[in-house]
């Protein structure tokens, strides 16, 4: 199993915590959420080594060398702040590490737009069975801290 780590400093939480039906009811996949600790600007960072295979201002996929695609999503309906507040540092089919900054994003710049900043982090197409060891919702994380294996 690989781990997969937080992206970001902050708060492990329940997917089920997420405002959004498609994280909250494991639809989009398996894992967990991190509320973030900052307030100002965050880094945001690979939670696996593999490849990227989607970027965008407030979302990344890297699909692992196991195949596996997991999911950074950096706040609930960010797609439409269009990009403000984001900067992108990776492309696609880049070959990253894990705690290698993809993207950059705005937390008050967020929450100004009227979004919830917490980050989803799933294994796409996965059900709960599918992943492991789970970080205990409401502790600490550090961005490369394990939040699960998968």
């Amino acid at each position: 199993m690989t781990a997969v780590c937080s992206p970001i400093d902050g708060v492990a939480a329940a997917l089920a915590d997420v405002p959004d039906e498609g994280f909250a009811s494991g639809m989009v996949g398996a894992g967990l959420a991190v509320v973030p600790s900052a307030e100002g600007v965050m880094d945001v960072a690979a939670p696996v080594a593999g490849k990227v295979m989607r970027i965008m201002p407030h979302a990344l996929v890297i699909m692992t060398p196991e195949n596996r695609g997991v999911l950074v999503h950096v706040g609930i309906d960010t797609v439409h702040m269009k990009g403000e507040g984001f900067t992108v540092h990776a492309a696609k089919k880049d070959r990253v590490e894990v705690r290698d900054v993809l993207i950059t994003a705005d937390v008050a710049a967020i929450r100004a737009a009227g979004h919830d900043p917490i980050c989803p982090v799933v294994i796409m197409e996965s059900v709960a069975e599918d992943i492991g060891d789970v970080a205990a919702p409401g502790n600490p994380v550090a961005m490369g801290d394990p939040l699960f294996l998968a």
